[in-house]
């Protein structure tokens, strides 16, 4: 039975006034169609601020009978009068969207396959590996919140399949999954500007790495943190992270040896280094004909890297530097061209707003304020949460050239439209 504690939270309080152990709210949760794993429900419950998906709050809702901002709420003692909900009876879900009812018995059947086993079969064990790469897939092309909770709540199932006792054969294969889950928060945390926890799950990324090792995974975590470093303005370490992963990535032989010379070249391009820039670009360009996919590529998504973000790297890097106004033309060209298509598997809406950015400060160094205009106006109508933290610093890379371009009052217009778009970046992942 549940402890007598001093619950933190009003969910806390709920699950204690009902008499009944996590793992039985946990099966009365599955019995309803939802999924959550034991350890997430604590940190719920103990007023950690973990993300939940749409499907984990509704059902909480059904469970309870009330709103997640309240059973989210820190538990106050005049509140242990209020009558306890009694559990929601199991029946016909309705919703009025087939879909969702449809992936809300897909999740059961799922929580069902895992929680069935003592140790991971071979069809729970896929289970997991698709649960990872559907998220690795959807995240360059979805907003963040949209998939925030289910990154996080994978990330837990992982965790947590690693903390029991598994069969010795898939613990490398968790310890890779939880590696590719912490580097997919890892970009998460940078997207929502918050470096500090970006390099924290990125330390953790590289230690399953390691547990995995993994050649491969280990070169792109540290392509994580070399971007990471480069969004927060810290280019020297992004050359450094760059580097470091270097040696992993020549091993694996995978799509990470593009991606960190590129990404080495726009942090020495921040440092104003043309030389090194250069070089680093053409080693990015001749590992191409190596590259051999590797089982994160195969991920798909954020996990591997193509030739459209080779192009919006280089188009990146060439734009801090003067002397390359011709060369960063056709970069930037291209890669706005690559990404016009938004069915294209490797379409970003990041990378995509990127290259447009590139553009823009191109033209501006050209002296085309009109056309600089036209290239940044798809970034300026991005919704709120699309403008996630590396599409806000690409435009405020655009307001800072329009400033040193000795033609600010031409501009002043889009000097202010640019002001009000970064003034309204996406800034939490909404209950």
């Amino acid at each position: 039975m549940a402890g007598r504690y001093t619950p933190k939270t009003v969910l806390a309080h709920l699950i204690q006034r009902r008499n009944q152990t996590y793992s039985e709210i946990v099966a009365e949760f599955v019995e309803l169609g939802g999924t959550i794993t034991e350890r997430h429900l604590r940190r719920l419950a103990s007023g950690e601020r973990a993300g939940t998906t749409p499907q984990t709050r509704r059902t909480l809702q059904r469970m309870f009978g009330k709103p997640v901002e309240e059973l989210f709420a820190p538990y106050v003692p005049e509140q242990a009068s209020q009558v306890v909900p009694a559990p929601a009876a199991s029946g016909r879900i309705t919703t009025g969207n087939e879909m969702e009812v449809l992936d809300m018995a897909a999740s059961r059947a799922r929580a069902f396959a895992l929680a069935a086993q003592s140790g991971l079969g071979s069809e729970a064990m896929e289970q997991v590996y698709d649960d990872v790469r559907h998220v690795a897939k959807a995240y360059p092309q979805r907003p963040l919140p949209e998939i925030l909770g289910q990154l996080v709540e994978t990330q837990d199932l992982v965790f947590a399949l690693l903390e029991s006792r598994q069969r010795p054969e898939h613990l490398r294969q968790l310890y890779f999954l939880g590696g590719v889950t912490g580097g997919l928060l890892a970009k998460a945390s940078h997207d929502l500007g918050n470096p500090h926890a970006a390099l924290t799950q990125a330390r953790t990324a590289f230690l399953c790495a390691d547990n995995a090792d993994h050649h491969g995974l280990r070169a792109w975590v540290r392509g994580l943190q070399s971007l990471v470093s480069y969004w927060a303005g810290n280019p020297h370490d992004s050359v450094r992270y760059a580097q470091l992963g270097a040696g992993y990535a020549e091993q694996a032989n995978s799509t990470t040896s593009v991606w960190l010379p590129v990404s080495e070249a726009r942090a020495w391009a921040a440092l104003g280094n043309p030389e090194a820039t250069r070089a680093a670009l053409e080693r990015a360009e001749e590992a191409w004909n190596t590259v051999r996919n590797d089982d994160l590529d195969d991920m798909g998504g954020l996990c591997t890297f193509g030739r459209h973000r080779q192009l919006y790297y280089a188009a990146d890097a060439l734009a801090w530097l003067p002397g390359e106004v011709d060369q960063a033309a056709r970069y930037s060209s291209q890669a706005v061209d690559a990404y016009t298509d938004q069915n294209h598997p490797e379409w970003a809406f990041g990378d995509a707003a990127g290259s447009q950015a590139a553009m823009a400060i191109n033209r501006i160094a050209s002296g085309e304020l009109d056309g600089a205009a036209d290239a940044i106006a798809p970034v300026l109508g991005l919704p709120t949460e699309r403008r996630i933290n590396g599409v806000v610093h690409s435009a405020r890379r655009v307001h800072q050239a329009l400033r040193q371009s000795g033609r600010a009052d031409d501009a002043r217009e889009l000097q202010e439209e640019i002001e009000m778009f970064t003034r309204t970046p996406m800034q939490t992942f909404p209950r």
